[in-house]
């Protein structure tokens, strides 16, 4: 039965909170606002209205998938990210405030680098990443790769809609491999790589919502590097020798990585707002 905007917030937060939903006013606000198709300060400009037919079943259905632990994002099917919307959907890793560092690391890299800009984001997923770092670097060619297709399309999207799709460039394969083909040996200023860095074992430790990720986006292997231990030897060849590295990591992996790869890389570790190690920078010697 339709209820007045106030009537079906309290209705919400009731059924998310039993959910043990960490925030659930804030999301029952959220849900509200997409279905209305307005923000969530207008709802409280209106909270007598009442909901149409078709608007209460669609909310109430939000609401349920959102106590089913389905993440909001992909509800909404949007994420903001350094101060974009980006598109999402169930086929790419909802982007993380965290990995803001990696953005921030590659714009002030690139501005002070002289010469070519090339920029290769590997598993770039929604693309939140390297769209977001040429939104400032108006002079760079992006590289966008990832082994899903279905990402690809997602990511396709929200380069159109920031308006940097005339300067990216999208590859389908395993890592840095589609750009072999190509005659870039040598020449790329910057390569970011927010890949799989999970171990295996600890999946199923996940947060529920976290679970309803793609796994291919989450998985690292047994030590969380496979991956990244896979990407290095490829990054080498392709690295400028002035270019540099980025990768997202959890905080215990940082001094696996720089010891690992010092016959080639010089490494440095920082940290997030958290101050927990975030983000290896990779420079060759």
């Amino acid at each position: 039965m339709p209820k007045t905007l106030r009537e079906a917030l309290l209705w919400a937060k009731e059924v998310l909170a039993k959910a043990g939903i960490e925030m659930p006013a804030l999301d029952a606000e959220v849900l509200l606002a997409h279905v209305l198709g307005i923000s969530r300060v207008g709802i409280y400009t209106k909270t007598d209205r009442i909901l149409s037919d078709f608007e209460w079943e669609r909310f109430t259905d939000h609401v349920k998938r959102r106590a089913a632990r389905i993440p909001l994002a992909y509800l909404t099917g949007k994420k903001e990210f350094y101060g974009l919307d980006f598109f999402v959907t169930p086929e790419v890793l909802i982007p993380r405030p965290e990995t803001e560092l990696m953005v921030e690391e590659g714009i002030s890299f690139l501005r002070k680098y002289r010469g070519l800009k090339l920029i290769a984001d590997v598993g770039t997923g929604s693309g939140a990443v390297g769209i977001s770092i040429a939104r400032h670097i108006p002079l760079g060619l992006f590289f966008l790769l990832d082994i899903s297709q279905e990402a690809l399309k997602v990511a396709k999207v929200n380069a159109r809609h920031h308006g940097v799709y005339d300067r990216a460039i999208f590859g389908q394969g395993d890592l840095l491999e589609p750009l072999f083909y190509l005659d870039f040996k040598g020449k790329f200023s910057l390569i970011t790589a927010n890949l799989p860095y999970i171990p295996t074992g600890e999946l199923k430790d996940l947060m529920p919502e976290v679970k309803k990720e793609p796994t291919l986006a989450l998985d690292g292997g047994y030590d969380g590097l496979e991956l990244y231990r896979r990407l290095l030897p490829q990054a080498h060849q392709l690295l400028a020798d002035e270019g540099i590295i980025l990768l997202e990591i959890a905080p215990y992996q940082g001094k696996a990585i720089t010891e690992e790869t010092r016959s080639l890389f010089q490494g440095e570790i920082k940290k997030d707002l958290a101050g927990k190690d975030r983000l290896v920078v990779l420079r060759k010697k």
